[in-house]
């Protein structure tokens, strides 16, 4: 019982006394900062570490500009995507540099204001500081966090065009991608920021234009592709326009008087239209308006992208194969020797 007794009164002691250090480290951390010379050297830092990193962010942006010219002349796809990772690299580099300045900040007016601390101190002091930071921090954190696992699995880059869900609306190419937060503009001109950890999920256009398809049908091959040519005169042309004209692809005669002909043309996303109803009813109007109609069927509009026709036709070239029968037990192979 004694014993039991001792082993409370020295535990309440040694809480005591823990207590009580904690107690004194913290004064000693509170009277060390909150004086007029700690507090000049820490806005010093903060100050130097803002224009330094203003200066470096001046010099990367003008990097990424000429970065950014180099893509816009090349003439190769694949030199382009290269430029724009680049450019997207040295972006989010100016946001980590801003940010490692502003902690060497910090901590150079720790050690500057603390030459003697004790690790005791320093300790908790931090773990405080950690509580504090992460209470008022913690939607930047959010952003931080979310930005860094999109930009490492390499969600989108600079120059991409993106539609942000889970706001429909939400669409533009990217002007600027931070570990925070990402800039689009508009097919209307509009600035857009988002936040990183608002973005549930992006929709990535390839190459930043959408490709159509033309499927008719005609009784006339050379009044079909006359059709196109007439359409292609009558269609509005430009960046966020008919990107190019149709094209005509194949012509395939499929029957007696009958060819099957296919053009591809390239539009500004969001402009689907100009293919999916102008371009459609602009050859049914021509066609109408001409002394011997020749569609017999169509025009009819689809989306068309290689890559995903190579994909979709492995899936279904896979879905219809057929399952092995399974073997019964104990019935035999038949065999396929021939008896002499």
């Amino acid at each position: 019982m004694c014993k039991g007794v001792r082993l409370s009164i020295l535990a309440s002691g040694n809480t005591d006394q823990a207590v009580k250090q904690t107690t004194e480290h913290l004064q000693q951390v509170t009277h060390s900062v909150l004086n007029v010379q700690s507090i000049l050297v820490f806005v010093l830092s903060i100050t130097v570490a803002l224009v330094v990193g203003r200066l470096a962010a001046t010099l990367l942006r003008r990097l990424v500009a000429q970065i950014g010219a180099r893509a816009d002349k090349s003439e190769n796809l694949g030199t382009v995507n290269r430029l724009r990772r680049y450019e997207t690299f040295i972006v989010l580099s100016i946001a980590v540099i801003r940010t490692m300045l502003l902690i060497f900040a910090v901590y150079f007016w720790w050690l500057y204001s603390h030459p003697s601390g004790q690790p005791t101190a320093i300790i908790g002091a931090s773990a405080l500081a950690a509580l504090l930071v992460s209470g008022a921090l913690s939607p930047a954190l959010r952003d931080l966090a979310a930005g860094s696992y999109m930009m490492a699995e390499q969600w989108y880059g600079v120059g991409d065009y993106i539609k942000v869900e889970p706001f429909g609306d939400m669409q533009g190419v990217v002007e600027r991608v931070t570990l925070r937060s990402t800039r689009i503009r508009g097919l209307n001109g509009e600035i857009i920021w988002v936040n990183n950890q608002n973005i549930q999920g992006v929709r990535l256009t390839p190459r930043g234009i959408r490709t159509l398809a033309l499927e008719m049908f005609v009784d006339d091959e050379a009044a079909g592709e006359k059709l196109i040519n007439m359409t292609n005169r009558r269609l509005p042309t430009g960046p966020l326009l008919m990107v190019s004209p149709l094209q005509i692809t194949s012509s395939e005669k499929v029957g007696d008087n009958l060819w099957h002909i296919t053009a591809l043309g390239d539009t500004g996303p969001g402009r689907e239209w100009l293919i999916e109803q102008s371009a459609v009813d602009l050859i049914k109007s021509l066609d109408e308006k001409s002394r011997k109609p020749v569609i017999a069927h169509g025009p009819l509009a689809r989306f068309a992208d290689s890559e995903a026709e190579r994909r979709f036709r492995r899936t279904v070239s896979n879905a219809r194969k057929k399952p092995k029968p399974k073997r019964r037990p104990g019935v035999k192979k038949p065999s396929t020797k021939k008896k002499r």
